[in-house]
């Protein structure tokens, strides 16, 4: 046995009955708004600084993001050229997840030509991670209307109603959709649909396709487009700037063939954005379970051309990331396992929070008893909390656990980890950008020709977002987005292709004194262990 988990193992088991018949209330809003104030990364000051220019100048945003919103373009250096087109297209979608899959499914139903361009392989995404479910609200008990009010509360009503109102009430018709593309959700003996509870929820609404609910959804939706032979798609070829004409209206955009040092010139008369969100910027020097690619690239992109960003200070940090053993830092450990019964347990073997919390007042309890000295410290220096996962077998009978969890069984076994009957260390993990770009109801954005759909928008989710609302976010605004990139494409001409956006935002650079040093988007991660920076710090 692993001699850490040898340390606290008797600790666990001796105190999991009396675990069991504890009832910890939820907090109070007011202690809920206290904890979050004291222990949430998104509270830390130190790690915030305001905007230097343009549209969200002057609010506060992590140094990690506003250095790439103040980074300069990389045509700048190298321009392309324009006169070359190399495609023509009614709808460019950019990112090939969840949502961009979906939004290139719409609009070549609604009858326009679509490109796919994305920055690795066709469905490599954080929709691929995401393992719990997907919420909506289709039971008897339930209504988008209550949906909506959990929600809202989640987000500590700084939601933007208009969007949370569609995405509710588009639920049940965006899961009919994904049943038809065959999308093997669980259901009971009677083949009805089966539904479990989420955290921070007041119903049970979530499906789910056991423990790897995105991966199943991204697989049809992949094959489906795949399917689709007027779909084109270019794999590894990240957009590396967007195009626009005289009047600010996007007109397309500039890709890099990350095989060669190519760059491509698509035209298009209109461009949605679904490139996903921000973990692998790693802010505040947080694990992600955020996929390789996840840099943020929508943000920079859409700023330059004068987009304004929501809430672009919010991160949501899951709490239940792996930190032991190393290899798995970061790994989601999946909500789903928490709403089946797992306690979060602390080094004396407490129970110190309702599991079933909000994801923000989750994170920011583990992060407290930590700080508190009631963590657990890892070989490796890392500080985390129990999950006890045997006591859902305990509670339910053996083999709940295998049954309900095969993926997550599969990815400890491969560590020689059994979470059926042993624990696991976690601690929070940078998991999903809450901010982005601002959108209408449409996944439109206040720039003409330019759309965004996913978790590269912001104002869906407020402050939060909660378990499961994500991947319905990404089909219900995917698809609007889609629909409404391809009954824009059938009325407007194509248009001239140029960066005149570029000057203005220099134009602003320079009015506020900014000398950039680096250029956004950030394209790929930067891992590489270089000896003179470990030597000075």
């Amino acid at each position: 046995m692993d001699s850490l988990l040898e340390k606290y193992l008797g600790v666990i088991e001796a105190t999991r009955d009396k675990r069991g018949a504890q009832a910890i209330p939820l907090l109070r809003d007011a202690d809920v708004s206290k904890l979050l104030a004291a222990h949430h990364p998104d509270y830390r000051k130190e790690a915030y600084r305001p905007i230097a220019f343009g549209p969200n100048a002057g609010e506060q945003t992590v140094h990690e993001l506003a250095a790439l919103l103040e980074a300069d373009s990389p045509l700048v250096a190298k321009p392309a050229n324009l006169s070359r087109v190399d495609y023509e297209v009614d709808v460019l979608v950019l990112g090939g997840g969840g949502a961009g899959a979906t939004a290139a499914l719409k609009a070549r139903e609604a009858g326009a030509s679509v490109l796919v361009a994305t920055k690795l392989r066709l469905g490599d995404s954080n929709t691929v991670m995401a393992e719990g479910g997907i919420q909506v609200a289709i039971k008897e008990d339930d209504s988008p209307v209550q949906h909506f009010v959990d929600a809202m509360h989640g987000g500590h009503y700084e939601n933007d109603p208009r969007l949370l109102k569609v995405m509710v009430e588009d639920g049940p018709f965006a899961i009919n959709w994904l049943d038809s593309l065959g999308v093997l959700f669980d259901r009971d003996d009677d083949g009805n649909l089966k539904v479990k509870k989420g955290g921070g929820t007041s119903r049970a609404r979530l499906l789910a396709c056991k423990d790897y609910t995105g991966l199943d959804m991204m697989r049809v939706l992949k094959d489906s487009v795949l399917n689709e032979d007027s779909i084109r798609i270019i794999e590894f070829a990240p957009a590396i700037e967007l195009l626009t004409d005289a009047e600010g209206t996007v007109t397309g955009a500039v890709l890099q063939n990350l095989d060669v040092d190519q760059r491509i010139v698509v035209r298009a008369k209109s461009v949605v954005m679904a490139t996903g969100g921000i973990g692998r910027l790693h802010i505040q020097n947080f694990p992600t379970s955020n996929h390789f690619g996840a840099t943020g690239d929508a943000l920079p992109l859409c700023y330059r051309v004068g987009a304004r960003l929501a809430f672009p200070g919010t991160f949501q940090y899951h709490p239940t990331g792996a930190i032991y053993p190393e290899q798995m830092a970061g790994l989601l450990v999946t909500e789903a396992i928490r709403s089946g019964g797992a306690h979060l347990v602390n080094k004396n073997g407490e129970r110190f929070v309702n599991e079933m919390e909000a994801r923000d007042v989750v994170c920011a309890a583990i992060i407290r008893e930590c700080a508190e000295g009631r963590g657990v410290t890892t070989p490796f220096g890392r500080q985390g909390v129990w999950l006890d996962i045997p006591v859902i077998d305990v509670v339910n009978g053996t083999g709940v656990v295998k049954r309900r969890y095969p993926g997550m069984l599969r990815k400890y076994e491969r560590h020689g980890i059994n979470i059926s009957t042993q624990p696991v260390l976690i601690y929070p993990t940078l998991h999903y950008q809450n901010g982005g770009v601002a959108i209408g109801t449409d996944g439109q954005t206040a720039i003409a020709g330019l759309y965004v759909a996913g978790e590269a928008s912001g104002g869906l989710h407020g402050t939060n977002r909660l378990m499961g609302n994500s991947l319905l976010d990404i089909i219900v605004f995917g698809s609007r987005a889609g629909l409404a990139a391809a009954r824009r494409a059938k009325e407007v001409a194509f248009g001239e292709l140029g960066t005149k956006h570029l000057e203005a935002f220099h134009k602003q650079m320079a009015k506020a004194g900014v000398k950039p040093t680096r250029t956004s988007p950030l394209m790929l991660p930067d891992y590489v262990r270089r000896p003179e920076a470990e030597a000075a710090g």
